[in-house]
């Protein structure tokens, strides 16, 4: 769904094939981190996102407890979107996103994407039809598909195919490309339910994520909607795991009760000829840091602009070669953080499994094994909820797009550091009306210079080769001061394609490698 916004944000037609009827009815990702918000606000879809998720004005805390009626061993307090976003702002120091991570459930953030595509003249909407197989050549790609209600058959041309079909891709089964890592790493048994009696799990005040040694329980609405996950096998019986978790019986009304095993798997290529792959088709991690769709939204942000370019024709073989050279690391990373943070969890459920086997950890006595506790799981900390760096501080340094400094930018996955250096994704920072520069991009490339400082004919030679691009003049001012250069071109993905402090003998060549052309140049001709 996001890959089709994008794409009809640059005025490119897409067709979306989906075999169910409706949305998603699954509970699952529970957290539209800030690097998506930006992607959706980019889109300008963000508000009506907003609408429908968890209000804005509700912490994310995380809480280690030793049950939902026990005690406390641990709170990070995380503030609310609406907080973060006055936080952002006073601080302006370039780390965090221009828009707060979201709250939501994909069963709500879903039906709120399909309505943005059923109000687009660019999307065919096809749900209920089903992927069954394909063949492509060198002018494109045939797809074959079927309806799941009729069961009538069509053969859809297409230039592209992307598979988003999820773990089980079937698209990526039809190219052949195999994935590498490790499956199904653990048991886990979910239980979604509703429990009007929200005081049993807010006896310790509003809070996102309920922890204790057993579990992991998800605040999805803010009120009465709930999810359990706990380590079990695929015969437990979901209202003895609640009620093993509550420690006691709870009037509670089950949604949906299931075993799953999560896997930790990146495919050793995204494409094979006219054909990718991206989101869980591409790459699959346990939810610990939430980087499974988030990374997903971002392979759509990517792929997304690149595929419109080529559509287009001003952007180049190479555009799309580039996809796999900037993503696939990104989720490798994503995988062995994830990897990391289920670490951690073992080490606090560790922590008060050991405080237990001294005895009742709720027992009044207790409580100075409660605190040396509270300080073990501080000390181990939370990561899962602060590696802003692999959340929106990830650069794209190397790409065959994008031409290399003497010194990149060193990559920390706790920190966003940020900067404009090529590759690197455009570091937020408030303008003296109070306005993220972000808001002044284009949808295409954006050229911003700063001041008085010459830019040449970049408009000219843009146009020659049909790439959209909007010059942003900004004021010399303190934020525009962080920028590190005076010229900076920003793609449609918002990360850096070209930075420099004086217009370049000739822009040319910069524009053919950061579309993917990289020749012919563009002749003299077309620029006069």
């Amino acid at each position: 769904m996001v890959l089709a916004l994008t794409l009809a944000h640059l005025d490119t037609p897409s067709i979306i094939v989906e075999r169910n009827l409706h949305t998603t009815r699954h509970p699952k990702m529970d957290l539209t981190n800030g690097r998506s918000m930006e992607i959706f606000r980019a889109l300008g879809i963000a508000d009506e996102l907003r609408a429908v998720a968890v209000p804005a004005d509700q912490p994310l805390d995380v809480i280690w407890a030793t049950s939902p009626g026990g005690h406390i061993l641990h709170r990070f307090a995380y503030p609310s979107p609406n907080a973060a976003r006055e936080i952002a702002r006073l601080n302006n120091d370039g780390t965090a996103t221009h828009e707060p991570s979201m709250r939501v459930s994909q069963v709500v953030l879903e039906p709120a994407l399909k309505a943005q595509l059923d109000a687009s003249p660019l999307i065919d909407v096809r749900f209920g039809w089903a992927f069954d197989g394909l063949r492509q050549s060198n002018d494109g790609v045939i797809a074959s598909l079927f309806c799941t209600d009729t069961g009538m058959n069509e053969a859809v041309a297409c230039d592209y195919l992307v598979g988003c079909d999820g773990g089980g891709s079937r698209v990526r089964d039809a190219i052949g490309i195999e994935s590498e890592g490790d499956y199904a790493i653990a048991e886990f048994y979910m239980i979604h339910f509703r429990c009007a009696r929200s005081d049993v799990f807010t006896r310790f005040g509003p809070v996102f994520h309920l922890q204790t040694s057993s579990g992991t329980l998800i605040s999805q609405n803010g009120n009465d909607i709930w999810t359990l996950h706990v380590l079990a096998p695929p015969d437990a019986d979901p209202k003895t795991l609640l009620r093993d978790f509550v420690g006691a019986e709870i009037d509670a009304e089950i949604l949906v009760a299931n075993p799953w095993t999560p896997h930790m798997t990146v495919a050793k290529t995204y494409r094979d000829g006219r054909v990718f792959i991206a989101g869980d088709a591409a790459h699959q991690v346990i939810p610990t840091g939430g980087y499974g769709m988030n990374t997903g939204v971002g392979d759509a942000a990517d792929l997304g602009w690149k595929l419109a370019a080529v559509c287009k024709g001003w952007g180049g073989e190479s555009l799309l070669t580039s996809y796999e050279a900037e993503r696939r690391p990104v989720a490798l990373r994503n995988r062995e953080a994830a990897a990391r943070h289920v670490i951690v969890r073992q080490q606090i459920s560790e922590q008060i499994h050991n405080a237990q086997a001294l005895g009742d950890l709720d027992a009044p006595d207790a409580a100075h094994r409660r605190i040396a506790v509270g300080r073990a799981i501080a000390a181990l900390g939370n990561l899962e909820n602060e590696s802003w760096g692999i959340e929106h501080g990830f650069t794209y340094c190397g790409s065959p797009l994008l031409e290399s400094e003497t010194v990149e930018p060193t990559f920390n996955p706790e920190r966003c550091e940020p900067s404009t250096a090529p590759g690197c994704r455009f570091p937020n920072y408030y303008l003296d009306n109070g306005r993220p520069i972000a808001d002044k991009f284009g949808r295409g490339f954006t050229l911003l210079a700063i001041g008085s400082v010459e830019i040449g004919r970049i408009d000219a030679c843009a146009l020659a080769i049909g790439m959209p691009l909007k010059i942003v003049r900004l004021e010399v001012e303190p934020s525009t001061q962080k920028l590190e250069s005076l010229i900076i071109l920003v793609r449609p993905d918002h990360h850096i394609a070209w930075r420099g402090d004086q217009q370049p003998d000739d822009w040319r060549p910069i524009l053919n490698r950061v579309v993917g052309l990289v020749s012919p140049l563009i002749p003299e001709e077309r620029v006069a």
